[in-house]
This record gives structure tokens, C-alpha cells and sequence, in this order.
């Protein structure tokens, strides 16, 4: 069965052509064009990976983003944004809410088919089926189910925040590099940068540390990279 991609953009000329060159790719294409109900269609729709953009009219698509990834459908739902505003801290905050990736028109037609396909493939692989629960200190990970437990209380994760804290959970005390971290975490997404990993060590610090700002788990290697602490 065709992998189902949505496309959130009211560009009707540039929704067509990402229309037909996802369709000759092989995919099931939904466009819907950011309209105030496009969460609730899309929880109908439960896309297997969305394309957002970012400028959209009455609402913006970070403000979208922020609303799937606090729908319990759609959470994990893989979302590249689009937009026309290349700026890095744009980047930065379309990350930080929960996107997966960022492409700057102009882009190449080429290009999104091919992030499109890298992201869908790792999500294959976060499906596939995995071993039940292992325990790290206070940590508890479900891979069959995707779930992540630090002591009694669940932690709400992305695919991504999941795998590269699953990463950092196998492989305790060891410090890895950002482009390691890449390397090991978002495998074939040659697209992302090294700040993509600030920006995720940061989410999940936010989620695992008391004091996210002083953390004693994921801490920084000076100069360096990443480490993870059992204390």
C-alpha cells in the first residue's frame, strides 16, 4: 500500500508540483491548505509524514506543528516544515517544537522527494518489531512500544528525541561527537546539521533533567560534544 503523505501549503501552484512529483514517486498525496481545521483532517487523514509550510494564512505552521505534536495521533508523525524564511533561528525553532526536518524555498523537487524518503524508511525502522522493556538506572525503555519511563512517570518523546536517548542510554559514559551523533542517530539524513543535535539534547534535557539548565545526565563535553552520566 502507497506510503500517505500530507501536504499543508496554500500556494496552489507550489502544492501541485510537490502533488506530482510525491504522486510519480510512488506516494498517496493529501493537500490540504492550512485552514483552521487542518489538525483535526489531519488526525482523520493519520498521514504516515507531513509536510508543512511555515507561512500559512491565519495561522502559522510552527503553531500547527506545536498542535500535532500534542495530539495523541499524531504525535509521532514524522513533519518537515517549508518556508521561505532561511534564517537560523527559524531552523532552530521549528526543531525545538517538534519538527524533523527544514527545507528553504526555492527547493529542489528532487531534494523533498528524497527527505521525504530518508525520513519514512527511519520511521520503518522505529516500527519494525524490537525486543521488550530494558531498564538503566531510573530509565525504563519500551522499544516494542516506543515508550520511554524515568522512574513512575512516562516521558512524551518525538521518533528522534526516542532514538537518540535510546543511543545515549546503550552507550553511558562515553562522549560522542556531533557529527558522530549524526551519524549514529539520524543515519542517512545527510541534511541535518550539527546544530540539530544542540537543539535535541537540549528538548530531551528538558525532559529528563530537574534542573535542565544544570544537567547531571547529558552533559556537554567542552569543545566536544555529548556525554551521558549515571550518577
Amino acid at each position: 500500500m502507497a506510503r500517505k503523505i500530507s501536504v499543508v501549503e496554500d500556494e496552489p501552484a507550489l502544492a501541485s508540483l510537490i502533488e506530482y512529483n510525491l504522486s510519480q514517486s510512488g506516494f498517496q498525496v493529501q493537500l490540504l491548505n492550512g485552514a483552521g481545521a487542518t489538525v483535526r483532517e489531519l488526525e482523520a487523514a493519520r498521514p504516515d509524514l507531513i509536510v508543512l509550510d511555515v507561512m500559512l494564512p491565519g495561522q502559522d505552521g510552527f503553531e500547527v506543528c506545536r498542535r500535532i505534536r500534542q495530539s495523541e495521533t499524531l504525535s509521532r508523525t514524522p513533519v518537515i516544515f517549508l518556508t521561505a524564511r532561511g534564517d537560523e533561528i527559524d531552523r532552530v525553532l521549528g526543531l525545538e517544537i517538534g519538527g524533523d526536518d527544514y527545507i528553504t524555498k526555492p527547493f529542489s523537487p528532487r531534494e523533498l522527494v528524497a527527505r521525504v524518503k530518508a525520513h519514512l524508511r527511519r520511521s520503518e525502522a522505529d516500527a519494525a518489531p524490537q525486543s521488550g522493556a530494558l531498564t538503566f538506572g531510573p530509565f525504563r525503555l519500551d522499544k516494542a512500544a516506543r515508550r520511554v519511563f524515568q522512574n513512575d512517570r512516562e516521558i512524551e518523546l518525538t521518533s528522534t528525541e526516542f532514538r537518540l536517548l535510546e543511543f545515549f542510554l546503550t552507550h553511558t559514559g562515553t562522549a560522542w561527537s556531533r557529527e558522530r551523533l549524526l551519524q549514529e542517530v539520524w543515519g542517512e539524513q545527510h541534511f541535518v546539521t550539527p546544530r540539530t543535535v544542540d537543539v535535541h539534547v537540549r528538548r530531551l534535557r528538558e525532559q529528563i533533567e530537574e534542573k535542565p539548565d544544570e544537567p547531571v545526565r547529558l552533559v556537554t563535553v567542552r569543545g566536544f560534544g555529548y556525554r551521558f552520566e549515571t550518577p
